[in-house]
């Protein structure tokens, strides 16, 4: 996954060659430098999966799909500001009643 400046973070290291521990400067140098997180976020993503925060908006729980914002603003004709202020739920309304005045059914 790329971050929202474009870059994708990546990381390789290799096991000690006496299988030895990695030092404390090692393990900082991949966190803070190659992949850009605390150690308390590197183990909650590792132990727990949780994310690291990137900076990136979480989209909305009840986000409009795109293919409806595209079917409101292609097929319907809204303006695209009009489509951006409505709710899901104002937004399937909508192109149900399109629909239903073209005589072609309910959409769910």
């Amino acid at each position: 996954m790329s971050l929202q400046d474009g870059r994708i973070l990546r990381t390789r290291i290799s096991r000690p060659v006496d299988r030895t521990t990695y030092s404390s400067s090692i393990w900082n140098h991949i966190l803070q430098d190659q992949l850009e997180v605390g150690e308390d976020e590197f183990w909650a993503c590792v132990d727990d999966g949780a994310l690291p925060a990137r900076g990136m908006a979480a989209p909305p729980a009840l986000a409009i799909p795109l293919a409806l914002v595209w079917q409101l603003t292609h097929t319907v004709g809204l303006n695209e500001r009009d489509v951006a202020r409505m709710t899901k739920e104002q937004a399937v309304q909508a192109i149900n009643d399109y629909w239903m005045s073209q005589g072609e059914g309910q959409v769910d």
